[in-house]
């Protein structure tokens, strides 16, 4: 049988529920039905919508049936006639109980949901896996950008050693326009509200939640071993300063808010860390130039090297295009009993806590600018291990500013060093404390 023939076989229509119709839900609804023609075409049946499940069944839609929307959810999941239901709710409850009885009742799903991903993935999974189901979650992490897909894919017979990246938009519009335009962190949150870029409340961005959900996904897949949030060390960006982006410059470095998955091997006993914190970075590492509202992610494997994922990571259209993609996979998959990856744990790897991971560091300090200064806190940092690479004093007397860039040590050292500081007389304060990543040292 030609291809052709197997394009026009009148395949049985798969019907699809979506369950929120926000920004993103909104934008598959209409690309469901706008599209309708080529998707039927890449799928090899028609693809059908169902039912939205809204709160507010009486507002207007344009460019939808009322007669689509329904205050039911779990009405509109065990339906018949739904094959694929796409959960566009957000947040833990009611999506796991939703997205649980869809996948039992032999129903796949397609999810941007980050936060339910990253603390109920597992058993999500084996739920999919019991009913022979597909479970699809690539607008979980980093929007249109696609990055779980190659890693479950595209990579899935290399190593993965490394993942690292930008993994949301608010943090790094903040830290662009504070590196650009030399404005107070409160200033310049305050004008990303005004733009729409951060929440009412801010708190998932700027404390580092929203990344350190997307960072316990990528390193569960990365490392084929099961990691949460809560496995994820976070920091946010609330602390960091204009005078913290103005030195960076002078070190030719900048600041962003990353995510880091990382395979670390301690004489043969291999371990994981996911972290996310506001880092310095060389301007010459391909993260440095990703500003605004961008997102980007850089994984590093064993035999295809250094791969680089860049582009919108949040909005409803870029989002809805990343749904998309995973529901016309989910819906060919049904017509063709075909079946997408499995979640896979086999490795099982522990996760190292934060103090065990080997960093460099930058700290900045107000110092009595008196003889035996310099060495009585180059004695410090010796005293535990931890080497200094770079050292700038800025200003004298009571306006003395020191700022040391240390070698990699581990980060027990490190930050048992900063605690030494801040005990000695002839430190004034420990202004500012941030690591240094994207170097070879």
């Amino acid at each position: 049988m030609s291809d052709s023939a197997v394009q026009e076989l009148p395949g049985r229509p798969i019907g699809v529920a979506v369950l929120g119709m926000g920004n993103v839900g909104t934008e598959v609804v209409r690309i469901l039905i706008e599209n309708a023609d080529d998707i039927r075409a890449r799928v090899g049946a028609p693809v059908e919508l169902r039912g939205v499940a809204v709160r507010d069944t009486a507002r207007e839609r344009p460019g939808i049936h009322p007669a689509l929307l329904t205050g039911d959810a779990e009405a509109l999941v065990a339906r018949d006639d739904v094959d694929l239901v796409v959960e566009l709710v957000g947040g833990i409850e009611p999506p796991r109980t939703l997205i649980r009885a869809a996948l039992e009742a032999g129903k796949s799903v397609i999810t941007a949901n980050k936060a339910l991903m990253a603390a109920y993935s597992g058993e999500l999974s084996e739920a999919a896996a019991r009913n022979r189901v597909d479970l699809y979650f690539e607008a979980a992490v980093a929007g249109a950008i696609p990055v779980i897909r190659p890693l479950t894919q595209s990579l899935a017979g290399d190593s993965v050693n490394r993942v690292a990246g930008i993994v949301n938009g608010t943090t790094n519009y903040i830290l662009s326009e504070m590196a650009e335009t030399g404005a107070d962190y409160a200033d310049v949150l305050a004008e990303a509200g005004r733009l729409g870029y951060a929440e009412a409340d801010p708190t998932a961005d700027v404390e580092g939640y929203d990344a350190a959900a997307k960072a316990a996904i990528l390193a569960s897949i990365a490392f084929h071993s099961r990691v949460t949030a809560d496995d994820v060390y976070r920091e946010g960006i609330t602390a960091i300063t204009a005078d913290d982006l103005e030195a960076a410059k002078k070190f030719d470095c900048t600041v962003k808010l990353l995510a880091i998955c990382e395979r670390l091997n301690d004489g043969g006993a291999e371990r994981i860390s996911a972290r996310v914190y506001p880092a310095l970075i060389p301007l010459e590492h391909p993260l440095a130039a990703v500003n605004g509202a961008f997102n980007a992610v850089v994984v590093e494997s064993e035999n295809a090297g250094r791969l680089m994922f860049y582009g919108q990571g949040a909005g409803g259209a870029p989002t809805a295009a990343a749904v998309m993609g995973d529901l016309v996979m989910a819906a060919r998959n049904r017509v063709y009993s075909g079946r997408g990856p499995l979640e896979s744990t086999y490795a099982s790897l522990p996760i190292a806590p934060i103090d065990d991971v080997p960093t460099r560091y930058y700290v900045s300090m107000r110092v009595a600018d008196r003889p035996g200064v310099l060495a009585q806190i180059s004695g410090a940092f010796a005293e535990r291990g931890v080497s200094i690479s770079a050292m700038r004093q800025e200003g004298a007397g009571e306006d003395a500013r020191l700022i040391i860039v240390t070698h990699r040590a581990s980060d027990r050292a490190q930050s048992e060093t900063v605690a030494g500081l801040e005990e000695m007389d002839s430190v004034i304060e420990v202004s500012s404390v941030l690591r240094l990543e994207g170097t070879d040292d």
